[in-house]
């Protein structure tokens, strides 16, 4: 990069963060957090003052996603990826197929094979910009992919593996870059987790799970069963989804939480279901990622990197340059100018911007980071 582009004040939008995670807290977030700076903060999580708002988290993910009866939201101290574990140790019983479409499922995958008390997994993998559903096999008893890979944009549909509940096999989705921002139907899922600095507005550090009745039979049924070797299966503590489980009902973590996580994290559901529930969260990405897309197909220089379709993702937007375009130039233009965190994700190698379009975004802000980017690529092949 040589001299810095500077854009001009009026092009700018008016909030320039558009991570893909973290994402995206907003100032009325942030203002609530600073008034609790005497209380809750600093305060035990076993007392009410906390409890309170871990039920009121509760309840407004029930309210946003329409629980199913017997569904429970449970939530526990780590992130999402700390999830792939937890489910390898009280939810995969003996073996389990895997959708294939990202660094993400590709983790997830990867801990069920280094997993000793397993089998081996059946992988289903599919390019990276495509997505991944894993078919029936015989002898599956968990059937896991993502609903949103974080690291390509692409969304895959969450319904479940023909054949695979009558056979008593579990759906285990990863929701971590896409929940309440996509469209989704929990009753095709018994474990549908995610963690809450996406579109949930928050930091991490935090994991959230709503699992149906047969994922919580499965979790009390493997925690208390024996390996392939015919020892009992152990699960550490903090992996314990039977722990977990126990301590949600009673509205708190195993271990102490970071209660400004949960504090920011209740008031984004508390708008976003004020706002409309789900169905406004998703219309408003959608727009967004409207705006991107529409712009990347009428640019000289950027293609969107999931062809168009259905597995195209509403929530993270990735936009191909052509090579003559250095995005790590374009990227430290933006940054330089306040706009941040349009990275491309690192293992991918590619030569693209990677953009959250969470609930939280306003869509002017995604219309004015496309005017920026084309005054930035413009002024960089001026400098040329």
């Amino acid at each position: 990069m040589t001299t810095t582009v500077t854009i001009p004040q009026n092009l700018l939008p008016r909030d320039g963060r558009f991570g893909s995670g973290p994402s995206r807290i907003r100032e009325d977030q942030a203002t609530v957090l600073y008034q609790s700076w005497r209380s809750p903060l600093g305060t035990s999580h076993r007392q009410d003052g906390v409890k309170d708002i871990v039920a009121s988290i509760r309840r407004e993910l029930a309210a946003l996603f329409n629980l199913p009866e017997g569904y429970e939201v449970v939530l526990g101290n780590g992130g999402a990826s700390q999830f792939f574990d937890i489910a390898c140790a009280c939810l995969i019983e003996r073996k389990a197929a895997f959708g294939v479409c990202g660094s993400f499922s590709e983790k997830f995958a990867k801990e069920a094979q280094d997993a000793p008390f397993l089998e081996e997994p059946v992988i289903f993998r599919k390019d990276y910009g495509e997505a991944a559903v894993p078919e029936f096999t015989e002898g599956v008893d968990a059937y896991c992919w993502p609903h949103n890979e974080t690291s390509t944009g692409v969304m895959c549909p969450v319904t479940r593996v023909p054949g695979s509940k009558e056979a008593g096999a579990l759906t285990i989705i990863d929701a971590t870059s896409c929940a309440g921002a996509l469209p989704v139907d929990i009753s095709q899922t018994d474990a549908y987790f995610f963690s809450p600095q996406k579109a949930m507005g928050a930091e991490g550090g935090l994991w959230v799970a709503i699992l149906s009745p047969a994922a919580i039979a499965r979790a009390e049924a493997v925690e208390n069963s024996a390996t392939l070797d015919g020892a009992t299966r152990w699960v550490p503590a903090m992996l314990s989804l039977t722990k977990a489980i126990k301590n949600s009902r009673k509205n708190q973590t195993l271990n102490t939480p970071a209660i400004a996580t949960l504090i920011l994290m209740n008031e984004q559901l508390k708008w976003i279901n004020a706002n409309g529930g789900l169905d406004w969260a998703v219309a408003r990405s959608r727009q967004s990622s409207n705006i991107l897309y529409s712009w990347a197909n009428a640019s000289d220089y950027a293609t969107p990197f999931v062809p168009e379709g259905p597995a195209r993702s509403t929530c993270v937007v990735t936009v191909n340059l052509d090579d003559d375009v250095p995005a790590s130039e374009v990227l430290g233009h933006l940054r330089a100018n306040g706009i941040v965190d349009c990275n491309g994700y690192r293992a991918l190698g590619l030569n693209q911007l990677r953009i959250g379009v969470f609930p939280s975004v306003d869509p002017a802000d995604v219309e004015a980071l496309t005017h920026c980017i084309d005054y930035v690529v413009k002024e960089m092949k001026a400098q040329a």
